[in-house]
């Protein structure tokens, strides 16, 4: 669904905040909280793709492979996908790029992904009380997930290789803004520079200037940036949860 910024309606005020880095990750970011990652290039817009277009399941991995060893003892109809270096390896049968997850790809299967980013900070939030996957394109419906919680919320950036990564803090800042700024309370510095960013490029345009876009520029694979840049593209929001020691990203139960 392509959507306006049409903010959730509640009067419950959650406390929001942003945190740039895992590395600056604590517990206190975690416990009893709802944290939603950000890899907006590309592993949260592409999982979010993916059940969109009827995947059951993704299951994420923090290497590669972890995601092939998975995916060998997994009888059912499956897909190995993720990437290194912004490229698939060449024994897996899909990549980090969202518009190639079509239905009739994906469609009742289960995948099994691991990235450079994005699916190692999954991890690293596991412990978290809700763990959702964000970004922009799903951002209106994983605020509504938010709500529903009704619990604080960390909103976690992947970065890239360390860095602060310009497309995942906009990312934050696209849901603070579909969480309506009449129904949070900014816990922190990063959240009020999260907000202003995204107020300030309503077509996220920043997403093909960030080194992150850029890395992704240079192996020609603009179409994902364009396809990230969507806001509101996807009426789904996507739940992580932790089984038997494996983290599976499904649709959220409410809306499924």
């Amino acid at each position: 669904m392509r959507g306006s910024s049409s903010a959730v309606t509640t009067t419950l005020m959650l406390p929001v905040r942003v945190i740039m880095l895992p590395s600056l990750l604590s517990e206190d970011d975690v416990s009893n909280r709802s944290v939603v990652v950000f890899d907006v290039l590309r592993a949260t817009t592409t999982i979010a793709a993916a059940i969109s277009a009827g995947a059951n399941e993704v299951r994420v991995f923090a290497s590669l492979d972890e995601a092939r060893d998975a995916s060998r003892a997994f009888g059912g109809s499956k897909l190995l996908a993720g990437e290194h270096e912004c490229l698939p390896p060449a024994d897996f049968d899909l990549g980090n790029s969202p518009g190639d997850y079509r239905a009739e790809r994906v469609a009742d299967r289960t995948i099994f992904m691991s990235t450079t980013n994005g699916t190692r900070v999954l991890h690293a939030a596991r412990r978290a009380a809700a763990l959702f996957t964000g970004a922009s394109v799903n951002a209106h419906a994983t605020a509504r997930a938010l709500i529903d919680e009704k619990r604080p919320v960390t909103l976690l950036c992947a970065g890239t290789r360390g860095q602060i990564a310009l497309e995942d803090l906009q990312g934050c800042g696209i849901v603070i803004d579909e969480l309506g700024l009449e129904n949070v309370l900014l816990e922190n510095d990063s959240a009020q520079v999260a907000l202003a960013m995204a107020l300030s490029d309503a077509g996220n345009d920043r997403f093909f200037v960030s080194a992150g876009g850029r890395n992704i520029r240079a192996v020609n694979l603009q179409a994902d940036i364009s396809y990230a840049m969507h806001r509101n593209l996807l009426d789904i929001a996507v739940r992580v949860q932790d089984r038997d020691g494996v983290l599976v990203a499904t649709q959220n139960a409410r809306y499924a």
